[in-house]
């Protein structure tokens, strides 16, 4: 049984489609503490989380947009995962993925106290690899991986507390990549599987390379589940929809194995825009997977209609 830590996370900060901060209800209409709960775990909901007051914070970009905002809850996701960790498994309700910003500086925070590695799998159409001074959108949710991977530009937030190594780093899923993140990325070793990768090899060879990795090291593993990592055909509920995403036998797979594997110990559902969805089609499809990653088996699972 694991003490699973419910933090809604209502931040629409990061770009400029509103309707992420409707997240966190989305989920819990959905179902997601009674799924949980289904499964065996103890459910611990601390409630939508609010940041403190707003300080003066500038950059050089003139693109980027809602700074101070995305700074407050920087900080206030980071103490609320670090202070989760020790006690269970913290699963952040999105809202947009800026908000990995703050859960993964606090996972790292933790990590660190503890003394062991943070690893990270990135499950995302995006490699959200711009920093606030290379974004020409101007959109925060697109720069969390520079900034945990410890990439310069980010002086008006909070130093990352010990940036997590490129290649404890594992981007999965991707398809979209802006020129500017993909000459940094060539700088890096970050592992990259992008749909081609998992076109010719499958999904199962490049992830369990990934978490042998993690196991070989004892890490701590974030998982980071935007919507978008899903195709748009069953998952319409995001305003960064790409075509070719994982189909959902391919994201279930990805959530048996992260579970058969024991290795999460923390994990965010982001990018869920409600005012989007279909019906909850979306949002039920996240509880979903957060069950398979929690143990639910394919045979588990109920047949029901989107109607």
């Amino acid at each position: 049984m694991t003490n699973c830590i419910l933090i809604g996370a209502p931040i629409d900060s990061g770009q400029r489609r509103p309707g992420c901060l409707m997240g966190p209800a989305a989920y819990r209409v959905a179902g997601l503490a009674r799924t949980l709960e289904s499964l065996g775990h103890a459910v611990e909901d601390r409630g939508d989380l609010a940041h403190g007051a707003l300080r003066p914070a500038d950059c050089a970009n003139p693109a980027v947009h809602s700074l101070a905002e995305t700074v407050a809850w920087t900080e206030a996701l980071a103490e609320a995962v670090r202070t989760a960790l020790p006690a269970g498994l913290p699963i952040t309700l999105g809202g947009d993925h800026s908000l990995a910003l703050g859960t993964v500086a606090g996972a790292a925070e933790h990590a660190q106290e503890i003394g062991r590695p943070l690893f990270l799998l990135w499950l995302d159409a995006h490699s959200d690899f711009h920093t606030p001074l290379s974004t020409d959108s101007g959109n925060l949710h697109g720069t969390p991986v520079a900034y945990i991977a410890g990439r310069s530009g980010f002086d008006a937030f909070p130093p990352f507390p010990a940036p997590v190594p490129a290649g404890n780093i594992c981007m999965f899923g991707i398809r979209s990549v802006d020129p500017a993140e993909q000459a940094a990325l060539q700088e890096c070793d970050i592992a990259i599987n992008d749909m081609r990768v998992l076109d010719e090899q499958g999904i199962v060879a490049p992830l369990r390379a990934f978490l042998d990795r993690v196991k070989a090291a004892n890490g701590m593993l974030h998982v980071s589940l935007d919507v978008d990592f899903l195709d748009p055909a069953i998952a319409p509920a995001v305003g960064t929809t790409v075509p070719g995403g994982t189909t959902f036998r391919e994201a279930h797979l990805v959530m048996e194995l992260l579970h058969e594997s024991g290795l999460v110990t923390s994990l965010d559902l982001v990018e869920l825009n409600p005012f989007l969805d279909d019906r909850g089609r979306t949002a039920r499809l996240m509880v979903d997977l957060t069950a398979s990653l929690m143990g639910r088996k394919v045979f588990d699972r109920p047949t029901r209609s989107f109607a």
